[in-house]
């Protein structure tokens, strides 16, 4: 007998509503009803939609009933969302998708916001859209936080020429790839020293005791995705207080990773706790919470804090290892977590922030926000704006997902595109081509009242995880990796 395939053509026949509904009804069917006629199954679907409620308990049938129930009906077994939500400001609204817009808006109606703003990067995720920032009164959201907790940025600056990136190509990138590994599972036959690797959490608590060993392997590991270390050329226009470096051109040696498998394990263990303690509707569910009056809020905050410690942990061994072969200390060091919650005191009364993709932007606080393997990075300082709730953007945003990436952008346009910016590219697929992110510059254009520009980095050699792209470039880079 063939298996049983359904169309949303054919449940939207029988009324089925548009909606994740159609989907989520196609998949259940087919694998619990996979050897039942087309008939019989249509059959069954008009029978949920005709009296949703009877099915609403079943063990099967029960996620596509609970989709066609009207959300009050649900809510006396759950939490229910506020109908209005909190106002939120947003910056940069032209260059934010729907996606993340409607993300930001589910979150402003949780009972437990306080305030919130989403950043002119904002992009769609899980849970709160990345951009987004939100308050919330003794709780802390895993999935505000995001998977990759504590993923930074940090930005070394030497008082060395930075034509001498141009001059001694080779030996600049032979660097990047002895001092980190890229890749999603990546680790080092031989484990680095650092002191965060004998933090008590480790001890107190089962899971991290787990992923100590593996955690210690990572140490110094850069990841996969959007993650980088690259060298460029700082540009200080003017003599800035905060920097407390002349005006100049730099050597600029910058990094983007997380927390690497340790915090990935962190936030999807701590999710699933968070949603088996509250029941949200459904386009809420990864919002869910802890108490920090909870056992299992305090574990969270404990392991969170933990692995934005392992994060800069593995910066500052990359930056450490590469200071020492350059044979030079960084006049300056600056970084910040974007992927992070914080106590903070909002109007008077302590909250917990969580800025999921946003940088800090406090009074006078540096950061970085970086564009893409060829647009500019820049060295900003925090304007302390009350309306963004202290944050800025964490990047320029993707516009083009993964996928599509892959799917409309060349070799020949990233080449070319290499080319025409003078930089050299060590790994890095399409899926980061620069045309798959906002224009930085607009961005940046949108947060004019949230952060003051200090310094540009612009990047020269660019170290990624991937398959190289072919350019008479990174042929020759082949040879210095010993490929």
């Amino acid at each position: 007998m063939s298996k049983l395939s359904l169309t949303g053509k054919e449940l939207r026949n029988i009324g089925y509503p548009e909606g994740p509904v159609i989907s989520i009804a196609m998949n259940i069917m087919q694998k619990a009803y996979k050897h039942e006629s087309k008939e019989t199954a249509l059959a069954v679907l008009s029978s949920i939609l005709a009296s949703p409620q009877d099915y609403s308990t079943d063990e099967i049938l029960g996620v596509i009933a609970n989709q066609l129930l009207p959300q009050q009906e649900l809510e006396h077994n759950g939490i229910s969302l506020n109908q209005t939500g909190i106002q939120f400001n947003i910056f940069g609204q032209e260059h934010i998708e729907e996606g993340a817009m409607h993300q930001m808006y589910t979150a402003a109606k949780l009972p437990v916001a306080v305030a919130g703003a989403l950043m002119p990067d904002a992009h769609h995720g899980y849970g709160l859209p990345i951009g987004g920032v939100l308050a919330t009164e003794n709780v802390v959201i895993p999935y505000g936080v995001g998977v990759d907790i504590g993923c930074r940025m940090c930005l070394s600056i030497f008082d060395i020429n930075p034509q001498e990136l141009v001059q001694r190509e080779h030996y600049f990138a032979r660097e990047i790839n002895e001092a980190t590994l890229f890749g999603s599972g990546a680790q080092f036959k031989q484990a680095a020293d650092h002191e965060v690797m004998d933090h008590e959490a480790f001890g107190l608590l089962p899971l991290l005791k787990q992923l100590h060993g593996r955690a210690w392997k990572q140490l110094g590991t850069s990841g996969s995705g959007n993650h980088f270390v690259e060298f460029g050329e700082v540009s200080i226009a003017e003599t800035d207080g905060i920097l407390q470096l002349p005006a100049g051109q730099y050597l600029g040696l910058l990094s983007h990773s997380g927390s690497r498998g340790l915090g990935s394990n962190i936030a999807n263990h701590y999710t699933k706790v968070a949603v088996s303690k509250r029941r949200l509707p459904l386009e809420a569910k990864n919002l869910a919470w802890l108490d920090m009056a909870e056992a299992e809020g305090q574990e969270y905050w404990l392991a969170m804090n933990l692995a934005g410690d392992y994060a800069s942990a593995c910066h500052h061994i990359i930056h450490d290892k590469i200071a020492k072969q350059l044979g030079r200390k960084p006049l300056k060091m600056v970084e910040n977590h974007h992927n992070f919650a914080w106590k903070e005191i909002l109007d008077g009364k302590e909250v917990i922030v969580h800025r999921k993709g946003a940088t800090p932007a406090g009074k006078n606080v540096l950061g970085i926000i970086p564009g893409s393997m060829t647009a500019p990075g820049f060295i900003v300082k925090g304007k302390g704006e009350a309306a963004s709730i202290n944050s800025a953007s964490h990047g320029a945003g993707r516009k083009l997902s993964r996928t599509k990436a892959m799917q409309s952008i060349t070799e020949k346009q990233l080449r070319d595109e290499l080319v025409k910016h003078n930089v050299t590219l060590l790994g890095g697929g399409l899926d980061e081509a620069p045309f798959a992110y906002k224009d930085i510059e607009e961005v940046m254009k949108g947060q004019k009242a949230l952060v003051d520009i200090v310094g540009r980095f612009t990047p020269k050699i660019v170290k990624m995880d991937g398959t190289p792209v072919r350019t008479r470039k990174s042929q020759k880079q082949d040879i210095a990796e010993g490929e």
